[in-house]
């Protein structure tokens, strides 16, 4: 499925949107379908004379892939998401990393837990993102060489 995507945000993305293919990412819950922002445009008036476009393939794509559909322009270097997905996620932690989250919402830095364990996330994302990068491509290749493996039938 992930070529069949690709395929489809670079096919039904109009010319002129973005420099480029658009690219697109995904997991099990969503889409999320970026481009470089075209010509001299400005995110605001995009997002805008886009939406009625943007809806329309993101409801076809939903009903395709069984996966919302989000939007995001890259403009002069900087990246603004439109809609992405608030996934909720189901965590165990121990009284230690509880303690982490707790002191976190005392110190003003997150209004909940959940808002606290977004919060570390991010920042984990943020400072180990070349590190985060080498374990996708090394996944990409552990699963390009499992694919082409003996099976079982």
């Amino acid at each position: 499925m992930p070529n069949q995507i690709t395929a489809y945000f670079t096919d039904k993305v109009p010319e002129g949107w973005f420099e480029g293919d658009p690219a697109a990412e995904w997991d099990d819950e969503e889409i999320l379908c970026t481009g470089v922002l075209a010509g001299s445009g400005e995110v605001d008036a995009f997002r805008e004379s886009s939406r009625a476009q943007r809806m329309a393939i993101a409801a076809e794509a939903e009903s395709r892939f069984g996966r919302k559909v989000s939007w995001g322009v890259t403009r002069r270097g900087a990246t603004t998401l439109f809609t992405t997905q608030s996934t909720p996620v189901m965590s165990r932690l121990r009284f230690r990393e509880r303690a982490v989250l707790d002191t976190l919402i005392d110190a003003g830095v997150a209004r909940s837990r959940s808002e606290a364990l977004s919060w570390c996330v991010t920042l984990v994302g943020r400072h180990e993102g070349e590190w985060l990068d080498e374990l996708r491509e090394a996944l990409t290749g552990v699963e390009r060489v499992r694919s082409g493996g003996p099976t079982l039938i």
